[in-house]
C-alpha cells in the first residue's frame, strides 16, 4: 500500500467533509465523530460532489442533487436513486496527518 498525505485532521471538523485531489482523482474525506473515511467524491448517480454538495448524518452522506444516500464506511448505497456503490479508499491517521492509499480504491456491494 502506498499511503499519501491527503490533509490534516484539523482540516476536516467532525460531521464535515473535504475534497482532495490526487492524480486527477477527486476524493472526499469524511470525519465521523473523529473517525476518518475516504470515498470517491462524485455521486454514482450524477455528476455532483458529495463533499461540497452533500450532507453528512452520522456515517451516511446524502447527495443534495437527487437525495441518494451512501454509507461512507463501506460505500454501500443506503437510499436510491443511486444503484452503484462508491469507491472507498484505505485510510490511516499518523500524528495529525490523514493518509490515503489512492491506488487501492475498492467497490463494495
Amino acid at each position: 500500500m502506498a499511503f499519501t498525505k491527503a490533509c490534516s485532521v484539523d482540516d476536516v471538523p467532525p460531521g464535515e467533509a473535504l475534497q482532495v485531489s490526487h492524480d486527477a482523482q477527486k476524493v472526499a474525506i469524511f470525519n465521523v465523530d473523529g473517525e476518518f473515511f475516504a470515498t470517491q467524491d462524485q455521486c454514482t448517480h450524477g455528476e455532483w460532489s458529495l463533499s461540497e454538495g452533500g450532507y453528512l448524518d452520522g456515517d451516511v452522506v446524502e447527495c443534495s442533487l437527487h437525495m441518494g444516500k451512501f454509507c461512507v464506511r463501506t460505500g454501500k448505497v443506503k437510499s436510491p436513486p443511486p444503484c452503484e456503490p462508491l469507491k472507498v479508499y484505505p485510510i490511516r491517521i499518523e500524528g495529525r496527518d490523514v493518509l490515503v492509499d489512492f491506488s487501492a480504491a475498492a467497490l463494495h456491494a
